[in-house]
């Protein structure tokens, strides 16, 4: 089977997470993605030469500032169905290379660019990371314990989550629009504009008093049943049993049914007094102890895995969700189809595919033989 996205060309413009991210996930699901890479092996400061987020893509290294390899540049971008790149506002527009200008030469072609305060804005010329983009959304509010700082994410909720994710998901529909119409667009995808858009679903709570602005009162930051708990050998399992049956099979599976502690759920007065006692029951047991108590059940508790432990969980190997390759852990394509999983494509070297983009070029007319 073909990928989803077969026949789509992407260039990407070599940059940092969300952006390479997004151009990985395209290429998961089958399109043709060529990164365009900084010349002289200067990679991405913290990421190996052969990244994952480069699997699946094909690679060349050209000087975005050299006269020399301009052609090759506009080439690329006449043969595209989108670009990603990830540089701050005007830069592009400064190397020649933005919307308006590539516009004249490709008018179909899906414009996207990644930043995380966005195109414009009072910190849109300001630099930023994961941390500070969600901190100024909104999203990172409820990310911790009432009275301590909120807890650093892994880069999920901002890079990936409210950045890369809602790239793709704005390329698409620009691609969808460029089939239907013959017209380009341009993307802006911001983390903080993302990151605050994922928030719907909390929001959504806040008119039935199920979310407040005081953390650790709300319906899924402050209860007993909603949060995670250290074990004694170190571990940690999550609980989240929101609705009543599966709370009731929870507290059955501790021998709780009858404990007054436990009688009510919903009401936040209970909930410091709850938490302490199930900090103490989940104290006195290792994580596998729990993980084995409450398996097969719908308590809805889980293990807390790391993601070396996760590639050998029961669940996701049957899924295939982590796969191993030369000796580097990474996680498989998503989504699956009912016809076919996706498979990864391979982890290219540095200006891997040069031979074959400028035979593709020349065949397609757009370089001279």
């Amino acid at each position: 089977m073909s990928g989803m996205l077969d026949g789509l060309r992407i260039i990407e413009f070599e940059g940092l997470g969300p952006g390479p991210f997004a151009a990985m996930w395209l290429a998961d699901q089958g399109a043709e993605v060529i990164c365009i890479q900084r010349p002289g092996g200067a990679g991405t400061p913290g990421v190996p030469d052969r990244s994952i987020l480069n699997r699946g893509k094909k690679t060349i290294a050209l000087d975005l500032k050299a006269p020399a390899d301009r052609p090759l540049i506009d080439a690329l971008l006449s043969s595209a169905d989108a670009l990603v790149e990830g540089f701050r506002p005007g830069v592009m527009e400064r190397l020649g290379l933005g919307p308006e200008q590539i516009h004249r030469v490709n008018p179909r072609l899906v414009y996207g660019r990644m930043t995380g305060w966005g195109q414009d804005g009072p910190r849109a010329a300001q630099a930023g990371h994961d941390l500070n983009y969600i901190a100024a959304s909104g999203a990172l509010w409820y990310a911790g314990l009432p009275g301590q700082p909120p807890v650093t994410p892994a880069t999920l909720v901002g890079d990936i989550g409210g950045g890369a994710m809602y790239l793709v998901a704005g390329l698409l529909a620009g691609l969808l629009r460029a089939q239907r119409t013959g017209e380009g667009s341009v993307v802006d995808a911001a983390i903080v504009d993302g990151s605050a858009h994922m928030l719907a679903l909390l929001m959504s709570m806040a008119p039935t008093g199920m979310l407040t602005e005081a953390r650790g009162q709300s319906l899924l930051d402050g209860p007993h049943w909603s949060r995670s708990y250290a074990c004694a050998d170190g571990g940690f399992l999550s609980v989240q049993c929101l609705e009543a049956k599966f709370y009731a099979e929870f507290l059955a599976r501790l021998g709780l049914t009858d404990d007054p502690d436990f009688a009510r759920q919903y009401d936040p007065a209970g909930w410091p007094r709850a938490t302490e006692r199930l900090a103490t029951i989940f104290a006195a047991q290792p994580r596998d102890h729990w993980a084995a108590l409450f398996a097969g059940s719908d308590a809805c508790v889980a293990p807390v895995l790391s993601p070396w432990e996760a590639a050998h969980d029961p669940h996701i190997v049957a899924r295939a969700g982590w796969i191993e390759r030369d000796g580097t852990l990474e996680p498989a394509p998503a989504p699956r189809f009912a016809s076919a999983a996706p498979a990864p494509g391979p982890v290219p070297t540095r200006d891997a595919h040069r031979a074959e983009v400028l035979a593709d070029l020349r065949q397609r007319g757009l370089l001279p033989g």
